[in-house]
């Protein structure tokens, strides 16, 4: 795609997902998710985008796996596209969060999708490392189950029905939910930006310094922003549960 016809996917893909955000408004949903409509609007369609392009970025690796091997040059239509559309998700994110919520909340949101977004426009306007930005969005196979969490916290799905408040047992959804999630984490946030920040390394000497400091930058943030997730997850999944069974016992 040229510039133009680039600029153009991006802000019919803002334009597509702030559009899912208010078809959301007028669906069904949980009782108590209508305490935090906006959360729970916004989380479906952060769901909606990791779904789409998390299995997105797998077909583009499929279809030309010769893109594993030439992450800066090597590209498709499909894979650009892909960039694109996911650039313009962010940008919806971005701003439906600012104006949503306070700053004190969203900082780090805020953060994590500034740094994307200025990887990503690199990419979409000059046309390479493109597979690298493609590679950086297997992280939402992991998003899939974090959102999907997300939505049975909001919609009160977390515990069995009828469990005691003080010592709640998480339903069987809930924890296979969790395990997904804390799992893929590992897999496709750990894994795949520790491989990212080998390749950036390894490829450092054929990479513009300016590029190479956004890029090393850009996985230091996200790297830290993953290890803190990891360990709240644990924390408030894994952890409290043990306890909670020990305690019973």
């Amino acid at each position: 795609m040229d510039l133009k016809s680039t600029l153009l996917v991006v802000g019919g893909s803002a334009c597509s997902f702030k559009l899912l955000n208010t078809i959301i408004r007028f669906l069904p949903t949980p009782e108590l998710a209508r305490k935090k409509p906006w959360r729970w609007r916004n989380i479906c369609t952060s769901l909606a985008h990791s779904s789409l392009t998390g299995a997105w970025a797998v077909l583009c690796f499929y279809l030309q796996p010769q893109m594993l091997e030439d992450l800066i040059s090597s590209h498709s239509l499909l894979s650009h596209s892909l960039v694109a559309v996911s650039s313009g998700y962010f940008i919806h994110d971005f701003l439906d969060v600012a104006l949503n919520q306070p700053c004190k909340q969203s900082w780090e949101v805020l953060l994590h999708h500034s740094v994307v977004l200025s990887c990503f426009s690199l990419a979409v306007t000059s046309r390479l490392y493109v597979g690298y930005s493609v590679m950086s969005l297997l992280v939402e196979i992991n998003s899939v189950f974090l959102h999907i969490r997300q939505l049975l916290l909001l919609s009160g799905r977390r515990n069995r029905p009828g469990n005691d408040i003080t010592a709640p047992h998480p339903s069987v959804t809930f924890s296979v939910t969790s395990w997904l999630n804390l799992g893929t984490l590992l897999v496709f946030r750990v894994c795949t930006l520790a491989w990212m920040t080998h390749w950036l390394a390894a490829h450092s000497e054929c990479i513009p310094r300016y590029v190479l400091m956004m890029g090393t930058v850009g996985l230091s943030l996200v790297s830290i922003m993953n290890m803190v997730l990891f360990y709240r997850l644990l924390r408030a999944d894994i952890l409290s549960s043990t306890h909670n069974t020990i305690r019973d016992h």
